[in-house]
């Protein structure tokens, strides 16, 4: 049988941080910490670029400080949903003939599917891009890059916009035709670089008031500047919707499919 969502008319890619939940996971995960809170040098050792890098030494920190696996997951599970979240959720679920659904995120494995088997919403997303991430002997959580990459834009461990391309070649193939639309709802400013593989005739969902709101903003009246994603403003074809709820993504999407 296959999976809901797979060979729909249109493709809806969503961030999870801070998009399909209410804040940043790797947040969400310092609570375990003595004190919820993480030492002031292992917060300075934070490189540029190097945030997986980043999470890597902060997990193996919880593990040192004797933070189980069951406290890591208790606190992922606890995470609230984006307002509006299971409106959208249900929304596709009733249309699954129309959209297929898939999850593009920096954060891991591990804390996107523990979220997503928490809420019941793992069936709906076909695939899930993201660092992979698993515990080894010692109880420690280790994340691993997802890929290398040469776009100058993005965090050494992923380009959002690589994977994205990758795999609406891939589906087209597999499809024998591509997606009428593409739908991405995100919020940061790594959400941007996948934007620029959008069509004319796709909408970038951007979080109100979130970084990639403001950039895509700032892209679209300053056509001729350039911006810090290292591409010029005209690259970006798509439309910018702002959004503040899952329900403000599902009204446009019942437009998509003719219900409004």
């Amino acid at each position: 049988m296959a999976a809901p969502g797979a060979g729909g008319r249109f493709l809806v890619i969503f961030d999870f941080d801070e998009t399909l939940v209410n804040e940043s996971s790797d947040d969400a995960v310092v609570r375990t910490a003595p004190g919820q809170a993480l030492p002031d040098w292992l917060r300075a050792s934070y490189r540029e670029g190097q945030y997986n890098e980043q999470m890597q030494r902060v997990l193996a920190y919880l593990a040192q400080q004797g933070v189980a696996e069951s406290a890591i997951r208790a606190e992922i599970q606890s995470i609230p949903e984006t307002p509006g979240l299971s409106a959208l959720l249900d929304f596709l679920r009733a249309h699954a003939q129309d959209f297929e659904c898939v999850v593009l995120s920096d954060a891991n494995s591990y804390f996107i599917e523990t979220w997503l088997q928490h809420v019941g919403a793992r069936q709906l997303f076909l695939e899930i891009f993201t660092n992979p991430a698993h515990f080894d002997s010692s109880g420690c959580l280790v994340p691993a890059p997802f890929h290398a990459h040469s776009c100058p834009s993005c965090p050494d461990n992923m380009c959002k916009q690589r994977i994205l391309r990758d795999y609406l070649g891939r589906r087209g193939e597999e499809r024998q035709r591509p997606f009428q639309r593409v739908f991405y709802v995100g919020d940061g400013a790594n959400d941007v670089c996948p934007c620029l593989a959008l069509g004319a005739a796709d909408v970038a969902f951007a979080r109100r008031d979130f970084p990639m709101h403001r950039i895509l903003t700032h892209m679209q009246q300053t056509p001729a500047a350039p911006t810090h994603m290292q591409q010029t403003p005209a690259a970006l074809r798509a439309t910018v919707q702002p959004w503040s709820s899952g329900e403000d993504v599902m009204e446009y999407l019942r437009t998509a499919v003719g219900e409004r």
